[in-house]
């Protein structure tokens, strides 16, 4: 019995093709709920929705399409803690000029 080259990476990283293409669906419709946010007025959950989308669009890249996933913790740390940090500083930024405000 051969293997294939799906079933070789399917096996090495856990997802099958299917499971891809089932990732990529899932933030294709993120990015449509994001681009909805232009037009559609959400008043104060604008900003805390995009961020939230952007967030889980980022893990869900992360994990899957560069296979944190399945690799070492450590470098799950590093990538979450650079997220964290990014995250900081854009709020940081945002509130001197007083968008929250």
């Amino acid at each position: 019995m051969t293997t294939t080259a799906t079933d070789s990476h399917a096996t090495e990283h856990g997802l099958s093709t299917a499971g891809y293409v089932r990732i990529a669906l899932i933030l294709a419709a993120i990015t449509g709920l994001e681009v909805s946010t232009y037009y559609v007025d959400f008043g104060w959950l604008f900003m805390p929705a995009l961020m939230i989308m952007m967030v889980i669009k980022f893990v869900m890249v992360v994990s899957y399409f560069m296979h944190l996933k399945f690799d070492n913790k450590l470098f799950s740390w590093l990538f979450y803690t650079g997220l964290i940090l990014a995250v900081g500083v854009y709020c940081a930024a945002l509130a001197t000029f007083k968008f929250f405000g």
